[in-house]
């Protein structure tokens, strides 16, 4: 994700990232050059402009129609980057008060706050990676390696993480280590873990429907690679960065629109669950240190 100032104009104008999108439209970009050019030098040099009428008025009427459909598809799309981060901030509230809740009932002395303090570290770092369908153990806090096996075989990893901290806040329970006033309190927040996990999951595991996303990128391409004939008589060779300006704006619409309905990668607008981990894993190690 990327931190910026935006009352600073020039630096979003000019900031490396509409590099990045031109790079990755550059290809249609070329292909829309060179057809357009091609249009028009056909049309401009070997038939006359009275044999051919064209109107941008079918364009523009089609326009606002296909505006309407790229609104919709970005606000669909940033409402789930959005739920994304509620979800990640939610998180990290309820992992501080499963912190702060063991902090008033575990003895300073006891090495449960360390295994918890891990622990919940670990199920952050764990949902990170399942988010991202690529698990990284090195980030993980291991405390032996039973554990580490146990974890390598489990087929849905977050959740053998919440279930080694059921089990562990029932063991103090049976323990005497906390009263079941205290072991209520703390379920909320296990419960909380697991939902909100699920939540992410829901977002990763569907998608925007197939069918929508087939006809709005049909339209588009049905859109741009009509353009040149509906200007040509108007702009003539102007007809070229005109079809360009157009095709760059559509297109660099619906790329946003794509990288942000899943919030969970490395992109550079995705959400900053590496970061947001760190601080969960930095704020539980303070609090029960």
């Amino acid at each position: 994700m990327v931190n910026y100032n935006p009352k600073v104009w020039l630096d979003l104008i000019f900031h490396s990232y509409g590099k990045q999108v031109m790079k990755t439209l550059l290809p249609a970009l070329l292909f829309m050059g060179v057809f357009t050019a091609v249009i028009c030098y056909i049309f401009l040099e070997h038939i006359e402009p009275n044999h051919f009428p064209s109107s941008t008025s079918a364009h523009s009427l089609l326009g606002i129609v296909l505006g309407l459909f790229l609104v919709f598809r970005t606000n669909s799309a940033y409402d789930r980057w959005w739920e994304g981060r509620r979800l990640w901030g939610g998180l990290v509230n309820s992992t501080r008060n499963f912190a702060l809740k063991l902090n008033a009932v575990l003895p300073k002395e006891s090495g449960d706050r360390r295994w918890f303090a891990q622990m919940i570290g670990n199920l952050v770092f764990i949902t990170k990676e399942h988010l991202r369908n690529n698990i990284d153990y090195s980030e993980l806090e291991i405390p032996d390696a039973e554990f580490l096996n146990q974890l390598k075989s489990a087929g849905h990893k977050p959740n053998h993480i919440a279930s080694a901290l059921y089990k562990k806040t029932d063991d103090l329970l049976k323990a005497n280590t906390i009263t079941g006033f205290h072991f209520i309190n703390l379920d909320k927040e296990l419960k909380d873990f697991v939902d909100l996990i699920g939540g992410c999951e829901r977002i990763k595991k569907t998608p925007i429907p197939y069918s929508y996303t087939m006809y709005i990128k049909k339209f588009i391409f049905i859109y741009i690679i009509t353009l040149p004939f509906g200007f040509i008589t108007t702009f003539g060779y102007f007809t070229i960065p005109t079809v360009l300006l157009v095709s760059y704006i559509l297109l660099s619409v619906e790329l946003i629109a794509e990288e942000i309905e899943d919030p969970f990668g490395r992109d550079i607008n995705d959400l900053p669950t590496d970061e947001l981990s760190e601080i969960i894993r930095v704020n539980a190690r303070e609090i029960l240190r």
